[in-house]
């Protein structure tokens, strides 16, 4: 079945103190965006990118795809007011059944075996979620304060969420609501359940600037 992965790049850069979106700073003298695009070209042949840009660095990207990769596979729209927007006009370019990435650009550490074990589950399950255990002690703030919350029932959620474009589509064109922080709450909202799969340490979100320091460390390592 044809696989395509919406990456979607609509942050900005006012965490990391740079008037720069985040993913298109540099790591180790490459964009950002440039390693989150690569690890789905490498991870399947026949895997196309839907690239959602701000509308203000849509030429930015171009710039990118011009100086690594086969234009053939990628496209590029504009993203949206909320995540929910930029991920339903990315879904607008899917034209034939698919499985479906949605993946956040600057977790550019994305591995090869976390985007084949998304694939696989959703073969099976038909959705794939990708998390990782709760490592610190959590609290609850409540109306009485706060309180100690089990972490052993809390799972940290990563990208890429995947589906087939079955569910995927029809479930983005609900009306949106606030509660709607990534792709499984809106397919749980369309009544969907939701299969977590296990996800990764590595797969970091590069939000601040010790972030970008450890994605260098980490590249180095598995480069080295």
């Amino acid at each position: 079945m044809k696989k395509i992965a919406i990456i979607v790049a609509g942050g900005s850069g006012t965490r990391m103190n740079s008037s720069l979106p985040k993913q298109f700073l540099l790591l180790n003298g490459r964009p950002v965006l440039y390693y989150t695009i690569n690890a789905f070209i490498n991870a399947y042949d026949d895997c196309n990118i839907i690239l959602v840009l701000p509308e203000d660095h849509v030429a930015a990207g171009q710039e990118i795809i011009d100086a690594f990769f086969d234009y053939k596979r990628i496209q590029i729209t504009v993203g949206g007011r909320t995540r929910f927007h930029s991920v339903q006009n990315g879904l607008k370019m899917v034209e034939a059944d698919s499985i479906v990435f949605v993946h956040d650009a600057v977790r550019c550490l994305v591995t090869t075996e976390l985007i084949h074990r998304c694939y696989e589950a959703v073969l099976e399950y038909g959705s794939a979620v990708p998390v990782i255990e709760a490592r610190d002690s959590l609290r609850i703030l409540t109306a009485e304060g706060n309180e100690t919350i089990d972490r052993n029932i809390v799972k940290l959620v990563q990208t890429p969420q995947t589906f087939y474009s079955k569910i995927l589509l029809p479930a983005f064109n609900i009306d949106y609501k606030d509660k709607f922080t990534d792709e499984a709450t809106v397919v749980e909202a369309f009544g969907l359940k939701i299969y977590l799969v296990d996800g990764d340490e590595t797969n970091i979100k590069i939000t601040r600037p010790l972030d970008l320091e450890l994605a260098e460390r980490l590249l180095e390592k598995t480069s080295g």
